[in-house]
């Protein structure tokens, strides 16, 4: 909690009396508070509110051979994944390939859609949107600690998709859908599925494609198995506290929920990209995107992106299990995204990522 209250105080003293670091800092002011965080961390800023896009990052994030950290230095980005699986699948919507109300049972690989049903979930009544708003009454499989426990006792196990949802259907009765939010990492799991079974390609490679990430000049994302990481690109090891995690197999967060890899720079240059219509080819879409859903809950968390409102100033924003997170400001057009080395180095990263965009801390 120190930390956080220093980064806050810091970035106070640095930005001008009513105005934002990123409408008027120095890169270096940033730079400063960056190197003030407790952990090797990058923070990056674009957007059209922007003169041009810049960023910061502080610490070493290779400790084997003291390669610092970059704006450009790839990690997991766990769960803001969620906003690329959920991204792809509305570019389906928009090109009438899938209708986000329909039921899933007929979408889902009959193995999976036999577990579901085996476990009293009703495929014929959670539809598509449910999936994307997590409104569908599954139970979150990544949130549960015997998750964590099983990865720790054999780091190097290779999980199916068929396997994940199998902890959810073993570890909670389904609740029903289109009632509340119930935050769910296997709801993104079967969207990853659907994907694949409507392009007929790997997820990963069905995300770049429908999103035409190539066009947007990432230079450090790729899923993660999916697809070869670009030339020179290295993941930086990551770490739970004092948790080494970084031999944990992709395959525990890879299938929709998690899977990507990818820099500061890049994470945001996408939210710019997404959020100022160079993603989808019709505002509407990115508005059905942003539509809030009548179940309860539905106003905080919209299809693959959640919403805060404080002072007047909504922001889109995810946040992933590693440490990172990435914001847009309409207002003020502007992205930030942050990463960090280390879990326990989030609220100090994120307190700072949303005060770059003049936004109060939101919850995790």
């Amino acid at each position: 909690m120190k930390a956080v209250a220093f980064i806050a105080a810091l970035v106070v003293a640095l930005a001008p009396a009513g105005a934002t670091i990123a409408q008027s800092a120095e890169p270096a002011r940033l730079a400063e508070a960056v190197a003030s965080l407790p952990r090797a961390s990058a923070i990056y800023v674009a957007g059209r509110g922007t003169a041009e896009p810049w960023g910061a990052a502080a610490g070493i994030a290779f400790p084997e051979t003291g390669a610092p950290m970059t704006i450009d230095t790839p990690v997991r980005i766990a769960s803001n994944a969620k906003t690329f699986t959920a991204a792809t699948v509305l570019r389906l919507w928009e090109t009438g390939r899938i209708d986000l109300d329909a039921p899933i049972g007929p979408l889902l690989s009959p193995e999976l859609d036999a577990l579901l049903v085996a476990d009293g979930y009703d495929t014929a009544a959670i539809t598509v949107r449910h999936l994307l708003t997590h409104s569908a009454g599954l139970y979150d499989h990544g949130g549960d600690r015997r998750f964590v426990e099983a990865i720790r006792a054999d780091p190097s196990h290779v999980w199916t998709r068929a396997e994940l949802v199998g902890l959810t259907t073993a570890w909670a009765d389904p609740q029903l859908p289109g009632v509340a939010f119930r935050y769910s990492d296997t709801g993104y799991v079967l969207l990853g599925d659907i994907i694949e079974r409507i392009t007929g390609k790997p997820l990963g490679v069905a995300v770049r494609d429908e999103l035409r990430l190539d066009r947007l000049g990432l230079t450090a994302s790729w899923w993660e198995i999916m697809e070869p990481a670009p030339p020179g690109a290295v993941r930086a090891p990551q770490a739970l506290g004092d948790i080494d995690a970084r031999d944990w197999h992709a395959s525990m967060d890879l299938y929709g929920g998690g899977g990507l890899v990818m820099s500061a720079r890049d994470l945001a240059t996408f939210f710019a990209a997404l959020f100022e219509g160079r993603v989808f080819d019709r505002p509407e879409t990115l508005a059905e995107m942003l539509r809030p859903g009548d179940h309860e809950g539905g106003d905080h968390y919209r299809l693959g992106v959640f919403v805060s409102e404080r002072d007047g100033r909504t922001f889109y924003w995810h946040s992933g299990f590693w440490g990172t997170v990435a914001l847009y400001a309409p207002d003020a057009g502007v992205a930030v995204a942050g990463v960090t080395t280390n879990q326990d180095g989030f609220v100090a990263l994120r307190t700072l990522a949303e005060s770059v965009v003049g936004a109060p801390p939101s919850r995790p």
